[in-house]
Order: C-alpha cells, then sequence, then structure tokens
C-alpha cells in the first residue's frame, strides 16, 4: 500500500467554487448591445478565457454571425510598437516621413505583432480604420485595468428585417465551453453608434431625427451628447438601458452603471433631468416638446465612472410606455381584462393571459411604429378576485371579505391606507402577501394585522424573494400569523414612505398557507468535459412554510447524461450537486431540463429548475438573476482530465464519526500523487486517509460528532488534483511538480 499526501482547502468564496471558475471562459460587456432589424453590424464582446474563440449562441430566430475575429491582448511591447507604427503611418500622411523602422535603436530587440486581420496591411488602413485599431488595441481612454473585460471578440452579424424585436441573450462558444449571458437587444427605430468626442466642449455635433436610438459607453469621467430635432407637442420617451443590460457589476458602487439624463434646449438652457424611473436605477424622461427645434440630450455616470462595460441605448421616440395596469393580475383560468394608462398607448385595456401554463408572474408588451413597450408586468392565481373600493381608510369602514381571497387594490394618495375585515376561529394559520414591486408597481407596502379593537398584532414592511433577483430593495410585505381566538380581524395595507397614487397598485392574498417552492440553478451554462462531472447549485424558496424534501432530476436529457446528488434535504435551502456528461463530445450546447418534486399536503408538486446567474453587486451581496435557457457544453476531454466514478452505494451512511470512499480510476494515472480537496465543505467534515489499495483510490469521510448531529444529510463536493511532474529534467534529472486538476468525483451524498 502507498500513502498519498491529502490537502484539504475550505473555500468560502460565497459565489461558487473559485478553482473551476476562475478557468471558465465569461464576457462582461457587448457594444452596441442591440441592433435594429435588418441590419449588419459589428459588435465587440469583452471578456477573459476567450481564446480559439468559435462562435456565438443567440436565443430567438432571426440572427446570424457572419464572422468572428478573437482580438488578443497585446503586451507593453507590442502596444508600444504599435503605437510608433501608427504615428510613423500619420506622419507620412502628412508627409513628415515615410520610413517606419528609422527611429528603431539597433540595441532594441524586434517586436512581432500578433497575426491577425486587424493588424494585417496597417498602412493600407483608412483613417477611421486605423483610428478603430487604436480604439481596439491601444484604448487610450482606459484608465483602469479589468481582467474580466481583457480579451476582445468581434462578431459580425446579420438581423433580418422579420427578427421579433425585444431582448436576447448572448453567450460566446471557446474551446473551453459556453460563456454567461449578457442581453442584445433587437429594435426598431434607426440606430446611431457613438463617435468620440461628443462630449459638451465639441461643437457641430450632427443633428437627428427622431426616432432614434444611441448606443454609447461611458468612459471615466466622460459624458455623451446627442442632438436631435422635434416638432412641438410629440410626447417623447427618452430612455436608458443600462443596468437592464448589465444588471450588476462586482466592482462598481453600487453595482451597476448609474445613469443620469439631462435635456437641454436650442441655447443650452436645461430643462429636463433624472437620474432613475421610479425603485428602477435606468432613468427614463416623459417629454412633451414645447416648440419645433433642436434638442441636446446628455448621459453621464451620476458618479463620473467610467469603463468598457459602461455600456448603454439611448431611446429618443414615441415609442408606448405603460406607467400603471388595472387589476393587476387575474384568476387563473378566467378572462381578465386591465385598464392600462400611459404615453403613447394604442389602446387603454389589455387582455391578461391567465393559463395556468409558465410562472405566475407573467409579462405583456404593447408595440406601434416606434418599437415595443416597456414590460407590462402582472400576476395570476388560483384564488378568488376581489377589486377594493375607495373607501375603506380605516378599520371603522373596513371593507368585509371572505378568504381565502385575492384583493386588487390602490393606494390612489399620499398616506392613503386600504383596510380589510374578515372573519376567522381560533388556531387557524393566515397569510397575507403583497405583490406589488415584483409586478413593477412603485408602492412599498405596509402590512399590519390587528384583531378587533384595533391593537396591532404583527406587522411586515420588506420580505426578500430571492426568486426576484433584479430587485435590491424586496418591498412587498410578507405576513404569518396564527390566530389567538375567534373573532372579526383587520388587515390595513399602505405604502411605508407616504407615497400613493394611481400607479401605487397591489395585489393582497390572504388565506391560509398554500405551501409551495421555486427552484432555481446556477450557473445558466455547464461546461462538462466528456465523461466527466461537474458542480452547480441550485436554490429551493421556500413559500408558506414548505419545508420538506425536493428530489430533482434530468428531464429528456440525452442519452449518458446524468445527475448526482439530487436531493434537497428536508429544510434545507439550497444543495451542491453535479452533473455527468456522456463520454461523446458535442459540437453545440444543449438545452438542460432540470425538474424538482415534491410532496405536499398528499399531492406530487413538480416545478422546473429556472436558470440564473449568481451576480456579485459591489463587493458585497450575491443576486440570483434569471436567465432564458439552460445550457449544457459537452466538451473535448484533455490530458488533464479522466473519468472518475464512485464505486460505493449513495447515500453514504457516516457510522461513528466516519466511512471509507472508494473510487475507480484510470490504469495510469495509478502512480500519480492524488491531492483532494473538498469544496465549501459543511462544518464539521473532513477528508483524511486517502491512498491507493489494490488499484483503487479510496479516502475516508470523518464527521466531528461535536458539530454533525444525527440525521445530518448533504452532499460533498471533491475536486480531484494531482501533483504530477512537468517541464524537462534539471541537472540532477527531476522534473519540477505542478498540482493539476483532474476533475469532480460525482457529488456524495452523506447521511450521520
Amino acid at each position: 500500500m502507498r500513502k498519498l499526501t491529502l490537502i484539504l482547502y475550505i473555500v468560502i468564496n460565497i459565489s461558487g467554487y473559485a478553482q473551476m471558475v476562475k478557468r471558465e471562459p465569461s464576457i462582461g460587456y457587448v457594444f452596441p448591445a442591440g441592433a435594429q432589424k435588418g441590419s449588419d453590424i459589428q459588435i465587440t464582446v469583452g471578456g477573459q478565457n476567450l481564446q480559439g474563440v468559435s462562435g456565438a449562441y443567440i436565443t430567438g430566430e432571426g440572427i446570424s454571425i457572419k464572422n468572428v475575429i478573437y482580438v488578443p491582448p497585446l503586451n507593453a511591447n507590442q502596444k508600444k510598437e504599435l503605437k510608433k507604427r501608427i504615428e510613423e503611418i500619420r506622419k507620412r500622411w502628412k508627409g513628415i516621413s515615410s520610413e517606419l523602422s528609422s527611429s528603431t535603436s539597433q540595441e532594441e530587440q524586434p517586436v512581432t505583432l500578433p497575426t491577425h486581420p486587424l493588424l494585417n496591411n496597417l498602412d493600407k488602413l483608412t483613417p477611421k480604420e486605423l483610428k478603430k485599431v487604436v480604439d481596439i488595441f491601444l484604448m487610450p481612454k482606459r484608465l483602469q485595468r479589468k481582467r474580466s473585460i481583457e480579451e476582445m471578440v468581434l462578431l459580425d452579424i446579420h438581423v433580418e428585417e422579420n427578427a421579433s424585436p425585444g431582448n436576447r441573450e448572448i453567450r460566446l462558444l471557446t474551446p473551453r465551453g459556453i460563456t454567461n449571458p449578457l442581453c442584445f437587444q433587437v429594435g426598431i427605430i434607426p440606430e446611431v453608434i457613438e463617435e468620440e468626442p461628443n462630449d459638451q466642449n465639441k461643437e457641430g455635433l450632427p443633428v437627428y431625427n427622431v426616432p432614434v436610438l444611441f448606443n454609447g459607453q461611458i468612459m471615466p469621467g466622460d459624458s455623451d451628447r446627442f442632438v436631435f430635432y422635434a416638432c412641438k407637442g410629440q410626447k417623447l420617451v427618452v430612455e436608458v438601458q443600462g443596468r437592464q443590460l448589465i444588471p450588476y457589476m462586482a466592482d462598481a458602487v453600487p453595482g451597476w452603471f448609474q445613469a443620469t439624463l439631462t435635456i437641454y434646449d436650442s441655447k443650452g438652457k436645461e430643462i429636463a433631468y433624472l437620474d432613475d424611473y421610479r425603485f428602477k436605477p435606468d432613468p427614463v424622461i416623459f417629454f412633451e416638446v414645447p416648440e419645433d427645434g433642436n434638442y441636446t440630450v446628455e448621459i453621464k455616470d451620476a458618479l463620473y465612472r467610467g469603463r468598457e462595460d459602461f455600456v448603454y441605448r439611448l431611446s429618443i421616440s414615441e415609442k408606448p410606455f405603460v406607467t400603471s395596469i388595472f387589476p393587476p393580475g387575474g384568476k387563473v383560468g378566467t378572462k381578465a381584462v386591465a385598464s392600462i394608462t400611459g404615453i403613447n398607448l394604442p389602446e387603454n385595456q389589455i387582455l391578461l393571459d391567465t393559463s395556468s401554463e409558465g410562472f405566475y408572474i407573467k409579462k405583456a408588451f404593447l408595440y406601434n411604429n416606434y418599437g415595443q413597450s416597456n414590460p407590462i408586468l402582472y400576476q395570476v392565481d388560483n384564488l378568488s378576485e376581489y377589486t377594493e373600493s375607495k373607501y375603506n381608510n380605516s378599520i371603522d369602514n373596513a371593507e368585509r371579505i371572505t378568504i381565502p381571497v385575492i384583493i386588487n387594490g390602490v393606494i390612489e394618495k399620499p398616506k392613503d391606507v386600504d383596510c380589510f375585515q374578515f372573519n376567522c376561529l381560533a388556531g387557524s394559520e393566515i397569510v397575507a402577501e403583497v405583490y406589488g414591486r415584483r409586478i413593477d408597481s412603485p408602492i412599498d407596502s405596509l402590512l399590519c394585522l390587528m384583531d378587533k379593537n384595533g391593537k396591532v398584532l404583527t406587522w411586515n414592511d420588506d420580505n426578500e424573494d430571492k426568486s426576484s433577483g433584479l430587485i435590491t430593495h424586496h418591498a412587498d410585505s410578507y405576513i404569518s400569523f396564527k390566530i389567538p381566538e375567534n373573532g372579526k380581524y383587520f388587515i390595513q395595507i399602505s405604502d411605508a414612505q407616504g407615497y400613493g397614487g394611481d400607479e401605487y397598485t397591489y395585489r393582497l392574498r390572504i388565506s391560509s398557507p398554500m405551501p409551495d417552492f421555486t427552484l432555481i440553478g446556477t450557473p445558466s451554462a455547464i461546461n462538462i468535459p466528456a465523461g466527466s462531472s461537474v458542480p452547480f447549485d441550485v436554490y429551493v424558496i421556500r413559500k408558506d412554510g414548505f419545508n420538506g424534501e425536493v428530489e430533482l432530476y434530468l428531464k429528456d436529457a440525452p442519452e449518458g447524461f446524468s445527475l448526482s446528488g439530487g436531493c434537497i434535504p428536508k429544510g434545507k435551502n439550497n444543495i451542491h450537486l453535479t452533473i455527468t456528461a456522456t463520454t461523446q463530445k458535442f459540437d453545440n450546447p444543449i438545452i438542460l431540463n432540470i425538474e424538482g418534486k415534491a410532496e405536499i399536503n398528499g399531492h406530487i408538486i413538480t416545478h422546473p429548475v429556472m436558470p440564473a446567474e449568481n451576480m456579485i453587486q459591489a463587493f458585497g451581496p450575491t443576486h440570483l438573476v434569471p436567465a432564458e435557457t439552460f445550457l449544457g457544453m459537452v466538451l473535448k476531454p484533455n490530458f488533464r482530465n479522466f473519468q472518475i466514478s464512485l464505486l460505493n452505494n449513495l447515500p453514504l451512511k457516516i457510522s461513528e464519526g466516519v466511512t471509507e470512499v472508494n473510487v475507480k480510476i484510470p490504469f495510469r494515472m495509478l502512480s500519480e500523487e492524488f491531492i483532494l480537496e473538498l469544496k465549501e465543505p459543511p462544518d464539521g467534515i473532513s477528508l483524511e486517509d486517502v491512498a491507493i489499495k489494490n488499484d483503487i483510490l479510496t479516502f475516508k469521510i470523518k464527521a466531528d460528532n461535536n458539530k454533525i448531529k444525527d440525521g445530518f444529510t448533504d452532499n460533498l463536493i471533491i475536486e480531484v488534483f494531482t501533483n504530477s511532474p512537468v517541464g524537462p529534467k534539471d541537472e540532477k534529472g527531476n522534473r519540477t511538480k505542478q498540482k493539476i486538476s483532474r476533475g469532480f468525483l460525482p457529488a456524495i451524498s452523506v447521511i450521520y
């Protein structure tokens, strides 16, 4: 028997498996982040680990990739050489010099630029083409280096005339796998890509007719200005999309590009300013044009920050924009018509989709010749619906309701309150839940439950819903309460900040608990070497007291795929598990369908696992940001990876504090020195006694009896490394050893 070395690292990075993630390809911005239907355009995608990029994956129909160009980062000497060559070319244009290397010292070593389409034949480029080379390779405006967006890929794309307008997801395909998604939009109106300089010091800016959409990037201390012509009486929607394109930035406070918008008249007088729209960081100005003429719009960051990923799309048009909807939902399976208000609306009512298919927060749009409206969000449910009256602002005139019920209401004016009265039996469990902020209402709800005398029994202002990852202020209220005695009770709802108006709509559910769950998986793209296992996370958002076990499984997966550790234990809110791929490489990503089922009140309830990205906001909190598709990419195996399989039956029971694990490894690896790392281990779990026994890799899982209690169950994620010799031998015949990841074991489910 040969004893091997064990090294145990406890990883505390809450965003996931840092050892694995740092090798993953990723993208941080797309510019421009959209294009008009029927256009051909070149976009730049910034990211890291993108070498060998072969294409892009874009959701929806009507967009095709014509060409893919990887832009390698230049080292300092290469940048110096390129800058020198460009200066010499510009001098020659002016008749100053015609020798590209006249200033080269004889002591200087020649510098070779990488072979690249953009760097070939520099002296044959036009001034505009040469400026593009400068912007791409030398980045004169970059003041801050950000590794995660240092590499660039240029994509030549074609958007068909019949492409559906709206948001798409774009990802890059690389030898290391598929990247995270970013937003790419298909628009209707003409688009312009900004040309610097276009700040307040630039005179003679071109004038554009509306409708128009400007694509730009804000650099440090930068401001961008655009001049547009508009006619008296036009009701323009001047809208920025910045945070919507890149929801969170890990290294920028407050965590996104905080755009500000200013409109000036032809004399330079400020006539409108905004730095947000309600609770959303992206500003929207409703501008009714006072007279014919030229106007200037300025966009900048509120904190004067900037970088390549401070990307925006600024549209000026008479597009429809919905400011409120009522009722903001309906009962499943019934005909529901809602009234809508806003700007440039083609109609004042909308038929809601109340089918049981899909998610219970639904989305609709309106269209006119200038584009697609903002999303119209509403909620559907199975309970009876009730619409509040206008005369219920105290317990003395509280409206009588019968529960269970969904109440559609409005906080109509500042300081307004709505009161409802219901009867309940002692011992009953009552839940009161508001849907407001989650369906785009500006209401910051405050709920109070009172007894028959008006005494407050319980109250709630904010309640976090982790499935709403784009919301940072979880302003919807939630109350769960056990009724102490038979009798009359009151529920009162108001705005916590004292605001109100026609747009302050809400849906208030009052019922007994309705246990349920939502499942979210991250990351939304899983890159798996053929025949290997890769970890990912699934979160369960438990509702109304549901505390049971959830069983996860792959649905309609290709042959050879399997899930390990697919059980979320009772009371646990997330689990680390692994997916194992077939031994055959796939040329294209596949859509993964993962579902979870649980028994609730004697019924089997099934829900899909919704894909998401676990994004960091400004060095701190993380958010589960929804993605459109859950993708898997089966990669060509390389020498680093080999098939690893467990020989134990799962789950493993840790008896008397320790259990042995047996792992089958290829014969060629038996002479290697193995290192195992337990990723994000439960407190009190450790590994020991790694060894090779009878051509089997073995190790022990040990539980600390003082920390691990009876009934404990969880998954263990273990990465396998070897300490392998690399490179040539030295003069003593020795080779340097390097720690090389060989992949992950399938998730090991343990019970104590």
